[in-house]
C-alpha cells in the first residue's frame, strides 16, 4: 500500500488528517461505539486523535487515489439507494418476487447492508 500525499482523510464528525501527516491507525477494541471506532496517530501529536469511522475506512481513504474515492463513494451511494429501495418492498411482493424469479429480497437487502459496512 501506498500512501496518497496531500489528501485530506475525513475521521468523521468533521475531523480531517492529512493523508501524509498520518502515523498509524488502530481499532479501537474496549469501549468502541458510536463515536469512537478508531484511534488514529498523527505526527508531532502525543495523543492519537480518536475517530469514529472504521480503522478500515481511514486507511482505505489514506491509500486510494482521490478520483478512486470519489467513484467509490458514487458506487456506495448508489448501492445505499438500492437497499433502501429493496427494504420498501412489502413481505407480500417479496414472497411473489422470489417465487417467480428465485431472487430472494431480504438476502439482497443483508449482503448490501454488508458490504455499505466494510
Amino acid at each position: 500500500m501506498r500512501i496518497q500525499t496531500g489528501q485530506l482523510v475525513a475521521l468523521g464528525y468533521g475531523r480531517y488528517v492529512r493523508s501524509d501527516e498520518v502515523v498509524a491507525v488502530e481499532p479501537i477494541v474496549e469501549d468502541r461505539g458510536p463515536g469512537r471506532r478508531s484511534l488514529v496517530w498523527v505526527r508531532n501529536l502525543t495523543e492519537p486523535i480518536v475517530g469514529s469511522r472504521s480503522e478500515g475506512a481511514v486507511v482505505d481513504d489514506l491509500v486510494t487515489p482521490a478520483e478512486e474515492a470519489a467513484r467509490m463513494r458514487g458506487l456506495r451511494s448508489a448501492l445505499e439507494q438500492c437497499a433502501t429501495a429493496l427494504e420498501a418492498i412489502p413481505p407480500v411482493l417479496r414472497r411473489m418476487i422470489e417465487q417467480e424469479t428465485g431472487i430472494d429480497v431480504h438476502d439482497l437487502v443483508d449482503d448490501s447492508r454488508r458490504a455499505l459496512e466494510l
